[in-house]
């Protein structure tokens, strides 16, 4: 449980995010900005708990393609997405606006369902009985949520006096997590390999 709880919280690492919903923290006020959340949040806790509860057979069965496949496009993906913060710009949403219809959902997917999140609640599903994996899951989700929330109220409280001291962490945030998101990127990638390897090898 709490393996499954840590590695779903740690791939929604609300540093991440907060970077990500920079244009979001900047000019929402805290009623709106945590009212789009808990709307993305509903969004992707009934997508993370079908998948926990469907595990790898809503890949084959539905889906007709092998869970090691989809952690191959989710690693480049998140590789993808690794090298641009790196050059300094995050992914292109532009539904992610202030003003659009679209936020919540925006927010939804694909900064908090992503491959990676997926594949943690399909393997928590994988690891527990689904009641206990679906706890661990809110849970996960719910912290996440709560340090953004905090990280939007300390944001707001010294923005206004302490602009750059702002700015220099968006920049130094934004690389960090590009370390992380690539290192992830990269194991994701290895593991479907293992995968596809287990699977021919099997057959051999």
């Amino acid at each position: 449980f709490t393996k499954s709880f840590l590695l779903l919280l740690v791939l929604l690492n609300p540093f991440t995010l907060s970077v990500y919903l920079q244009d979001l923290v900047s000019t929402l006020s805290l009623r709106q900005f945590t009212a789009q959340l808990l709307r993305a949040a509903l969004i992707s806790v009934a997508v993370f708990l079908l998948f926990a509860w469907a595990g790898d057979s809503i890949f084959e069965d539905v889906l007709q393609v092998r869970f090691a496949s989809f952690l191959i496009f989710g690693g480049v993906t998140f590789l993808i997405i690794g090298i641009r913060l790196i050059l300094g710009s995050g992914p292109p949403v532009d539904a992610l606006r202030p003003g659009s219809d679209e936020v919540s959902a925006s927010i939804a997917m694909p900064f908090l369902v992503g491959p990676g999140t997926i594949s943690a609640s399909v393997l928590a599903g994988s690891r527990l009985p689904f009641p206990a994996a679906g706890l661990a899951i809110v849970l996960a989700l719910a912290s996440a949520l709560a340090a953004i929330l905090l990280i939007k109220i300390l944001h707001d409280a010294v923005h206004t006096g302490h602009e750059r001291l702002v700015q220099r962490y968006v920049i130094v945030a934004g690389r960090v997590t590009a370390l992380f998101t690539g290192s992830f990127a990269i194991e994701m990638i290895f593991n479907g390999l293992e995968r596809w390897y287990q699977v021919f090898h099997s057959v051999t």
